[in-house]
């Protein structure tokens, strides 16, 4: 009984030792309430924590061990998942061809410091919506505020991050991939007369987009058999976005020709950077030929048989082997996108496309910009969505919490992020900037590679990029 005893001491040191280090990480002493019950699961073993393990019936003792068996998994999951590391695959194109659709990533919560959860009683291994129930996986009743425990680094330039998706604050459950913003404000277009906004001054072109927006938010709330309910999501609850970095916070961002310049200085292109061109054929492109080339079955979808052309995602080596294909390829064409809708900000005319953009500064916490209705457009959700700000503007002029308002320091860091598929990716040119407090992880490798177009038997498993590092992918 004393050996026992001393066994059970030592065992109870050490877990005790372990638990106040990971409390002191996270800077956090609610944690000490549950010490009396590690003492007494080690020590006093008052609570009959393994009652049925005293149990003779063999169905007790089968059905408890898996019941103690999940549970334990359950809570280890939910503390690895929430601040060491968790998985996320890649399920769309932005990206590519730096990372695919089918890779699954290991993502490192500690290189940025790990958040503590906003909405802590949620279950685990699952984002927003409970699978076969589809109702909310997490309770909205408590939430905690916005931190970080220590990190081991910070976001750098060009980094490809994890982030919660900004503008998925409130989504339409019917059509949850698109943003409710943008949808409003194309909606409301829709829906009205067309206005000459050229000839408008800043404060009668507020007043249209706004005009605009609730003619659109109007339309979606009147019509939820087409569109569902209006959802509300906390910032940890909401969808999970995987882009690059090529904007941190006090830059000045300007997109000249496709080319990033940040303060002036060009920014390096991701060495697998995709634009869209219009490849003109003498005949279809064979398919194997082209999964050579990293072409997908979903990009030889746009194939235009009565004119003879492709329009297709392209690497820059792509590119080269098809012009070297001359029994195939005729002629390369580039697109110059030169579609200026659905643009952020989407409250103001600006002229910029996805391929000219900007200059437009990325705010920095602590530092203060003057505020004007000229700028507002671009700086309003981070002060009003993402600070939590009263912001209205009545009669030209901008109140902050009631008050009349000329500047604004921000309280956040600030980045911007894009997809290396520069034409195919929904990103921080239509949504604009992510706060600090939606980043999520740095993916540190790939582990699982799954190609959608391959079969199991024919090259499914990409086994090239099994435990292939992201930081080697530039």
């Amino acid at each position: 009984m004393v050996k026992a005893a001393r066994k059970q001491w030592a065992k109870f040191g050490v877990v005790l030792a372990l638990y106040l280090l990971f409390l002191l990480w996270l800077r956090s002493w609610l944690g000490l309430l549950v010490l009396p019950f590690i003492f007494d699961a080690y020590i006093t073993q008052k609570i009959p924590w393994y009652w049925w393990k005293k149990s003779t019936n063999p169905v007790v003792l089968t059905v408890m061990g898996w019941v103690d068996a999940i549970l334990f998994a359950l809570v280890a999951v939910y503390f690895v998942n929430l601040y060491f590391f968790q998985n996320y695959v890649i399920p769309s194109s932005s990206l590519e061809k730096s990372l695919l659709v089918g890779d699954y990533l290991f993502v490192s919560k500690m290189s940025y410091g790990a958040r503590i959860p906003q909405t802590p009683l949620h279950l685990p291994l699952t984002q927003h919506t409970l699978p076969v129930f589809n109702c909310k996986s997490y309770i909205e009743g408590l939430q905690w505020d916005y931190k970080r425990v220590p990190a081991l680094g910070q976001v750098e330039l060009n980094d490809i991050v994890v982030f919660n998706f900004p503008a998925g604050d409130s989504v339409a459950s019917n059509v949850q991939a698109q943003d409710l913003y943008s949808m409003a404000y194309q909606a409301g277009k829709e829906l009205s007369k067309p206005v000459d906004m050229s000839r408008l001054t800043a404060e009668q072109q507020r007043q249209v987009f706004d005009f605009y927006y609730q003619t659109g938010r109007k339309y979606i709330n009147d019509n939820p058999d087409l569109f569902g309910t209006i959802l509300y999501r906390p910032v940890d609850r909401r969808e999970n976005y995987v882009k690059r970095c090529v904007g941190l916070p006090g830059q000045t961002l300007h997109i000249k020709d496709r080319i990033v310049y940040l303060d002036g200085q060009a920014n390096k292109e991701p060495d697998n950077v995709q634009y869209r061109y219009l490849v003109h054929v003498k005949s279809q492109l064979p398919q194997d030929f082209c999964h050579e080339l990293g072409i997908s079955d979903e990009d030889l979808a746009g194939y235009y048989p009565n004119e003879a052309v492709y329009n297709l995602p392209l690497t820059a080596q792509a590119k080269a082997a098809l012009l070297a294909r001359k029994d195939l390829v005729t002629a390369i064409e580039d697109i110059r996108d030169e579609d200026m809708g659905g643009l952020y900000p989407q409250n103001k005319l600006t002229g910029w496309t996805v391929d000219n953009y900007g200059p437009l500064w990325i705010p920095q916490k602590g530092k203060t910009i003057e505020l004007n209705l000229d700028n507002l457009p671009f700086y309003e959700r981070c002060i009003h969505a993402y600070e939590g700000n009263e912001l209205e503007v009545k009669d030209g002029v901008i109140y902050l919490n009631g008050q009349p308002a000329d500047h604004y320091t921000f309280r956040m860091d600030y980045y911007w992020m894009m997809g290396d598929n520069r034409h195919n990716s929904a990103d921080s040119r239509f949504w604009g900037f992510v706060p600090e407090d939606h980043i999520v992880g740095k993916p540190i490798f790939v582990w699982l590679s799954l190609d959608q177009d391959r079969g199991w038997t024919d090259g499914k498993i990409r086994w090239n990029r099994l435990f292939k590092w992201v930081d080697n992918i530039k």
